[in-house]
């Protein structure tokens, strides 16, 4: 499978890349933490490293490091606004619990 972008996330990732006037695409990944396990880390990719995978959606760049993929293989990436605040948020078909903050998940 892949991860995709909505098309808020892709211009969203669009927009800051054209603002920093650098980097490759988006990197997602994650990591062990949390009260669930694993929680989500988003960065801009300035360059694709010998253990990423990456794949293409609405022109942008999706980078993800091999052991990251099983877990958020299939995952929807979203950008959302809720008043003053802005996130990226995922719809990963592999989850099978949250914590009740939201910032971490089991699989």
């Amino acid at each position: 499978m892949a991860l995709s972008l909505t098309e808020s996330a892709a211009n969203r990732v669009r927009s800051y890349l054209d603002k920093r006037g650098k980097g490759v695409g988006l990197r997602v990944g994650i990591k062990k933490t949390g009260c669930s396990g694993y929680a989500y880390v988003v960065d801009y990719a300035d360059q694709v490293n010998d253990d990423d995978v990456v794949f293409e959606d609405q022109d942008i760049k999706l980078v993800i490091d091999k052991k990251s993929l099983d877990l958020i293989d299939g995952t929807e990436v979203d950008f959302v606004k809720h008043g003053l605040s802005e996130t990226f948020k995922f719809r990963n078909p592999n989850v099978k619990g949250e914590c009740g903050c939201g910032e971490s998940f089991s699989v």
